[in-house]
């Protein structure tokens, strides 16, 4: 049995909905021998320091979210992929108590899958960065300044990802520029598009 965290009990007592679901999941994750962290602002659960399920709210339902999720075998299609764009994590999505209830030991399953998954040393292929079409205003700036494309390529795929998205987006060649131009700044530093 994993040890409770007081940090999640904080975060479970301010929650304003889903209290008794967070509840339940922890009970059900920790039962599981996992270590119980606080990341993100939500209960995230570890094996061996890596990250293997965390506990989220949203105005619909809460859910658990298994972050190499791609790679489970998910024999019943319970696993929703939040959207197009996330290629790696997946979550089972609750309204009630028991709803979790019903599926409690298969969601143990799915819990000790993924651990497997994690011992296993598995890893979720983003898709090769030359998969991603970048604008060739973005392109010019990785060409004519070479701390940025060596800051570039250091960044996670996801992140990379993200920005790609993010440059792509405009219409108009001076929007795309001038997203290029505001970000510049956070590349160098290695953060992401959505890092602190």
């Amino acid at each position: 049995m994993g040890q409770a965290n007081p940090k999640v009990d904080a975060f479970i007592t301010r929650a304003k909905k889903w209290q008794e679901e967070f509840k339940t999941l922890r009970s059900i994750v920790l039962d599981c021998g996992l270590s119980e962290e606080l990341k993100w602002g939500v209960p995230c659960y570890t094996f061996q320091q890596s990250n293997i399920v965390l506990i989220h709210g949203f105005k619909n339902y809460c859910a658990l979210l298994f972050h190499k999720g791609a790679l489970l075998k998910d024999a019943k299609k319970l696993l929703i992929q939040q959207t197009e764009n996330v290629q790696a994590a997946r979550q089972l999505r609750f309204t009630s108590v028991q709803e979790i209830t019903a599926i409690e030991a298969l969601i143990k399953v799915y819990i000790r899958e993924a651990v497997e998954v994690e011992k296993a040393g598995l890893k979720v292929d983003f898709g090769a960065k030359h998969d991603l079409v970048f604008p060739e205003e973005f392109i010019n700036k990785l060409d004519d300044i070479p701390d940025l494309n060596r800051a570039f390529e250091s960044l996670t795929p996801g992140r990379q990802r993200a920005y790609n998205l993010y440059f792509s987006a405009p219409k108009q060649a001076k929007t795309r520029e001038a997203r290029i131009q505001k970000c510049i700044p956070r590349i160098l530093e290695g953060k992401g598009l959505n890092d602190h």
